[in-house]
């Protein structure tokens, strides 16, 4: 059986799922993208994912194809149609389509393709035992809160780090950690004290580092969004990422630096568990 494809209006199988060569997407990467999880068929954290699509589409000039509330409609029908219980849904949207130049018409008709991926997000090794990433220059534009298909500095960086045993990347800008490679960066202190960095055009605002933020609140964490060094992650109590496709991750060594005892620690599985059942119970299954 072959994945249904939603694009520009029609489902269609994904063999027959095509662009034009001279979408703005392929040409210059030039769109934006977000991916949503899908657990037990629910979608999670779908709302900040969908005003954050809007938020980076407006930022750079592309109108939103459709209002939001047909966008979740879409999506539900595609979760429908390929049977998806646990994965993530993907959406990208182009300025559109037109001859190959720099300079746009200002009435451009974007083009949007949906896409589902199955992936094991809630019981993966990584999720259970924690994982082991490198750290790498941060070589990307300034404006990474726009959530942009420009993202070669990011390929690059983790296929360095993949072809040296680690299972994931931080990036690093000026002796600070910044964000992973596509996902948002935490450690606890020793004394207990959650750290993340704030929200800025440095990073991504990422949709689960808020409701996992909001989560360590809720358990009266002691929560400071402040910049932190590689030295401060090498000593810490415990560490994780978070990101849609693999939520609350534990980070268990970084580098060769072993974090705390090598497991993963118990403030970061206890977010991890609330997250989980979270997302198995806090939206109405589509399938």
């Amino acid at each position: 059986m072959t994945r249904t494809i939603y694009i520009n209006d029609q489902f269609v199988s994904e063999q027959d799922a095509k662009i034009s060569i001279f979408d703005r997407g392929f040409l210059f990467a030039d769109a934006i993208y977000e991916v949503s999880a899908v657990v037990e068929g629910r979608l999670v954290d779908n709302d900040l994912h969908l005003t954050r699509l809007e938020r980076s589409l407006g930022e750079i000039d592309i109108p939103m194809p459709m209002p939001k509330e047909d966008i979740i409609k879409l999506q539900a029908e595609l979760i429908r149609r390929n049977n998806l219980r646990e994965g993530v849904v993907y959406i990208q949207i182009t300025r559109g389509t037109a001859e190959r130049d720099f300079g746009y018409a200002a009435d451009m008709k974007p083009n949007f393709v949906m896409l589902t991926q199955v992936k094991n997000i809630t019981n993966s090794a990584g999720a259970k035992n924690g994982i082991a990433i490198d750290l790498a220059p941060d070589n990307r534009w300034t404006r990474r809160d726009i959530k942009t298909t420009m993202l070669l500095a990011q390929v690059l960086a983790k296929k360095t780090a993949h072809d040296a045993g680690y299972q994931d990347v931080w990036l690093v800008e000026d002796n600070h950690i910044t964000e992973g490679g596509s996902s948002s960066a935490f450690i606890i202190t020793k004394d207990n004290v959650l750290i993340t960095r704030p929200n800025s055009n440095k990073i991504l605002p990422g949709c689960t580092r808020k409701a996992v933020l909001k989560i360590a609140e809720e358990q009266n964490l002691t929560v400071e969004e402040r910049l932190f060094t590689p030295e401060e992650a090498f000593n810490a109590k415990e560490a994780f990422l978070t990101s849609a496709s693999s939520f609350v991750t534990p980070v268990i060594r970084i580098q060769e630096h072993v974090i705390a005892d090598g497991r993963p620690g118990p403030l970061t599985l206890r977010l991890q568990e609330i997250y989980m059942e979270l997302a198995r119970t806090g939206s109405e299954p589509i399938i």
